[in-house]
């Protein structure tokens, strides 16, 4: 456990260091590059600032996770129910990853308006491939012998989905929604960027025409603090909920 912790840090003060000596001694400008301690003092600075743009977009995150979670996993179900369904779906399901997010933020700004509902949209875009995906697979994985054992014992196909397959698929769908929660912050960052009124990606993109490089670094160190936050969050609660998989697979 000790190592586990460790090594991160040990890697992130080296990472410190190297940023702190780049900005001391490598003749870059503040405006380019502020030092850590600057960045600290605007942390401290602005910590009201930051701490309500970081909820703005927590909230935005929050809402878009569990509505992409939902969403990807009963599409996944229907798509086990009937191979009908999956032939139709998963192309519409790729082509909404074949769009690049940047692209579809504006229209979506346009449609959904300036507030929340247009952030929850692109992060539901942005996570509902790999929870859809990953659930998918996993249901279409089961393993061949408790299959053939279900079906020997009279099982139906709902109870072979719910009682066999659904529980088999469980751990890939784990995977998906780590995967999902490690990325659905830059959905809701990115619609901050095309058109916003607060959030982390808003107070970004007004500290970068203002010159403000130290705000910039600050609400930039508060996003990814969020987001490895939410992402062991997850994985913790994750872990714990599938307490039957072995260790090595469930982390």
């Amino acid at each position: 456990m000790a190592a586990r912790i460790g090594r991160p840090m040990v890697t992130l003060l080296g990472l410190v260091c190297v940023w702190w000596g780049s900005a001391r001694w490598g003749h870059v400008p503040p405006y380019l590059l502020p030092a850590p301690d600057a960045v600290g003092r605007a942390l401290w600075r602005q910590r009201a600032l930051l701490g309500d743009s970081a909820l703005t977009t927590l909230t935005e995150t929050l809402c878009g996770l569990a509505l992409g979670v939902c969403g990807g996993a009963f599409l996944a179900l229907l798509m086990a129910l009937s191979p009908g369904v999956r032939r139709w779906t998963m192309p519409l399901v790729l082509l909404s990853q074949a769009v690049p997010v940047f692209a579809l933020a504006p229209l979506l700004v346009l449609w959904f308006g300036f507030g929340m509902a247009s952030k929850i949209v692109m992060a539901v875009l942005v996570i509902f491939f790999p929870v859809t995906s990953a659930f998918s697979d996993g249901l279409r994985q089961t393993p061949p012998d408790w299959v053939d054992l279900a079906r020997t014992m009279g099982a139906s196909r709902w109870r072979l989905l719910f009682h066999v397959r659904l529980p088999a698929a469980l751990p890939a769908m784990a995977s998906g929604i780590r995967v999902a929660a490690a990325i659905a912050p830059i959905g809701a960052v990115v619609g901050e960027w095309v058109g916003a009124a607060s959030g982390l990606g808003f107070l970004m993109q007004t500290a970068n025409t203002r010159f403000e490089t130290d705000l910039m670094f600050a609400a930039l160190l508060v996003l990814a603090a969020m987001t490895i936050l939410l992402w062991w969050i997850v994985d913790l609660c994750l872990t714990r909920a599938l307490y039957w998989v072995p260790v090595q697979h469930a982390q």
